[in-house]
């Protein structure tokens, strides 16, 4: 099982894809892990990335999808995985279905958790208050710049995943184990 899952920040991505992830036995995969690790293995992309990295730049779409499949060939993905924060353009999402398609492999489901805008900003503005703002980006002005971001660059890419019929979208606006349920439903 190949799942990639989407929402805007703070919609609750990570919390679910840990739970889906011990439940189904998955990796869970971040690019920005990945690079990392790429980086601190010294590997050949790895390397390459180190460079771009060093130099203040983003990672390019090819190098990104080098990592992604250099790591889905580790032990842990036998049983498949859970991309979280990738891909985030079109661009990504067609490499990865050819890199995928390369290996024999696919996409089981592209999970959307959705949320409303303004509930997300009163969920930062409650954790703010409860924590003491002790997360820097845990604040309305922070988060709504993040959400513009999301909705211009991310979320076109969503239509692509709906025309191939994987896309699955899930009401991210109930309790957590709500939301949980209404995944597992949707992967069977």
């Amino acid at each position: 099982m190949n799942i990639i899952f989407f929402g805007p920040p703070g919609a609750g991505k990570g919390t679910q894809a840990a739970i889906i992830k011990n439940d189904f036995g998955l990796a869970h995969l971040s690019t920005g892990d990945m690079l990392r690790a790429a980086v601190a293995a010294g590997t050949e992309v790895g390397q390459q990335a180190k460079a771009v990295m060093d130099e203040g730049k983003l990672v390019p779409d090819d190098l990104i999808i080098s990592v992604v499949a250099e790591r889905i060939e580790e032990p842990d993905c036998a049983n498949g995985f859970i991309l979280d924060g990738f891909p985030r353009t079109l661009p990504q999402a067609q490499a990865l279905d050819r890199m995928l398609a390369k290996k024999g492999k696919s996409l089981t489901a592209v999970i959307e958790v959705r949320v409303p805008d303004a509930v997300l900003v009163g969920r930062i503005e409650k954790r703010a208050a409860e924590t003491g703002g002790a997360r820097a980006d845990d604040n309305p002005e922070t988060l709504k710049k993040r959400l513009a971001v999301y909705h211009e660059q991310t979320a076109p890419v969503l239509p692509y995943y709906e025309q191939a019929g994987l896309l699955r979208v899930i009401d991210g606006n109930r309790d957590i184990a709500d939301v949980t349920a209404a995944i597992k439903a949707a992967l069977s």
